[in-house]
């Protein structure tokens, strides 16, 4: 009943909100505290499923929920969590809850902040619902919900081109959830349910070799769009460059997740044999990705665009963790996944927070020498950089280096040859990496500062609101880096399970 809960807050809010006539919240500052209050009490919740649940046994699906849908079709209303989702929902109801702190003081032009509010709380229902449905019809339910509030988010709330980012991301999504739906009920109708724990028992017992290539070719394909995987890539930068601050960080700390999830959740252990049959094809889009990813980034000029480019390679590691099949592999992808949510959410943050001072994000109006301008700013900019660059001793290292090491010692199935050739082309994409981090602290941190500095500097020192949403992110990013276990641990035991079907 957790997660029954857990959605139903944020639901009640969002419906209670978009009544018409409602006479509640009359103010913009009633709606900002009503959107911290609602968020803290689904994110309280999230973490009484912490503490409920039983972790020496990660790789069963707990705390579940799961009654009779809709008989004459096998479709159960099926909730739960383990070891691979836990994680996924803690962020979720974090970074949601972090939005709304920053949104306090620093709410996005354009008004309108009831509909905002509503649009948020419905798109913490959908991300939530993704990473605890057990059934494959109500997972897919979940995974649309997020469309709809996101596209208005960016159309309503983002910048000069909302317009067409948010065309581009609607068309792309949708097309990547048809292949999806196709891929998924393929699997489900030869496999005769729709359960998804069911189906990660079966490891792919009963569905032919090519139903299963197919199928898992269907949903890598759907997934990959989310992800988001080179070449079907092309509509995140846009949507992270037009996009609101809060639309910016939920979109890169949790909706890209939800394709990499699925990836790891539905898409190898209900077709292993497809895995291993697209596993090398993953691979190389992976590495492109990588690479292409860091390459873009280094020619940025505008400091949105550089941070979505480089989730185009971060992600990257993680599908290439996922394409080696191995243990050691698919836990790289799960960390990297809460690294980068947990990074990259602090990048959109400051990001949001310099465009507010500076009133672009354009790196050269910036100009630099905010070390000594805005000190603070400049120094969380700098740890989350850093961060990202894959610094040992925080978040960042371990996803990247035990995904290269995943492709280092690939599924006894898989060429070696070729992912040794990945590991090293990957290599190559974190000395990239570094590159275009550091080339960005030393245009706005280092350097001479701009011939208004002294104006800037009276406008620079980050609010409460701000470092409230950005300390946390700071802590975490610093607990996981030094104790990895903290998710490792979590993680290993049902991942282990995973592989019944790929041993």
């Amino acid at each position: 009943m957790i997660f029954l809960l857990m959605m139903a807050i944020p639901a009640c809010a969002a419906l209670a909100l978009l009544v018409p006539r409602a006479r509640f919240l009359p103010d913009d500052a009633s709606l900002g505290r009503f959107g911290i209050l609602v968020s803290g009490a689904t994110l309280l919740v999230g973490l009484s499923a912490v503490t409920a649940f039983d972790f020496s046994d990660a790789s069963r699906a707990q705390l579940s929920v799961n009654r009779t849908w809709e008989s004459s079709i096998g479709l159960r209303f099926h909730l739960g969590v383990d070891g691979i989702s836990l994680p996924l929902v803690v962020l979720t109801a974090l970074l949601t809850f972090l939005c709304f702190v920053y949104t306090y003081r620093h709410p996005p032009a354009g008004g309108r902040l009831r509909l905002l509010t509503a649009l948020l709380l419905v798109l913490e229902i959908g991300m939530l619902g993704t990473f605890v449905a057990l059934d494959l019809i109500l997972f897919f339910v979940f995974f649309e919900v997020v469309l709809l509030p996101m596209f208005a988010v960016i159309l309503i709330w983002g910048g000069a081109d909302r317009r067409a980012a948010a065309t581009k991301f609607i068309l792309y999504t949708l097309l990547g959830s048809g292949l999806l739906l196709a891929g998924m009920l393929l699997i489900a109708v030869n496999a005769g349910t729709l359960d998804m724990t069911e189906l990660a028992r079966r490891h792919g017992a009963g569905v032919s070799h090519g139903v299963q290539i197919a199928g898992f070719l269907l949903m890598m394909l759907g997934f990959g769009v989310k992800a988001p995987m080179w070449p079907l890539h092309t509509w995140l930068p846009d949507a992270h460059t037009e996009a609101p601050t809060v639309g910016s960080v939920l979109l890169a700390g949790v909706l890209l997740k939800m394709g990499t999830y699925g990836l790891v959740r539905i898409a190898v252990p209900s077709a292993p044999d497809g895995a291993r049959s697209c596993a090398t094809a993953l691979g190389l889009l992976a590495v492109i990705g990588i690479v292409y990813g860091a390459l873009a980034c280094l020619a940025q000029t505008d400091l949105k665009r550089m941070i979505a480019y480089s989730s185009v390679g971060h992600m990257g590691f993680v599908l290439l963790g996922i394409a080696t099949l191995t243990p050691v592999g698919l836990n790289a992808a799960l960390f990297g996944n809460i690294a980068h949510g947990l990074i990259t959410g602090l990048l959109f943050f400051l990001a949001g927070s310099i465009k507010d001072r500076y009133g672009t994000g354009d790196l050269a109006r910036i100009g630099g020498g905010m070390l000594g301008t805005a000190p603070r700013l400049a120094s969380f900019l700098t740890f989350a950089s850093v961060a990202s660059l894959g610094l040992p001793g925080l978040a960042g290292f371990w996803g990247e280096m035990l995904a290269l090491l995943g492709a280092y010692k690939p599924d006894a199935g898989l060429s070696r040859p070729a992912f040794v050739t990945f590991m090293a082309f990957g290599g190559i994409g974190a000395v990239l990496t570094a590159a275009y981090f550091l080339r960005l602290l030393s245009k706005i941190t280092h350097g001479r500062p701009r011939a208004d500095a002294a104006e800037a500097a009276a406008v620079a020192a980050p609010t409460v609101y701000e470092y409230a949403a950005w300390v946390p992110l700071v802590a975490l990013t610093l607990l996981v880096g030094l104790w990895p276990k903290t998710l490792l641990a979590v993680t290993s035991e049902p991942v282990r399970a995973l592989f019944g079907g790929l041993g």
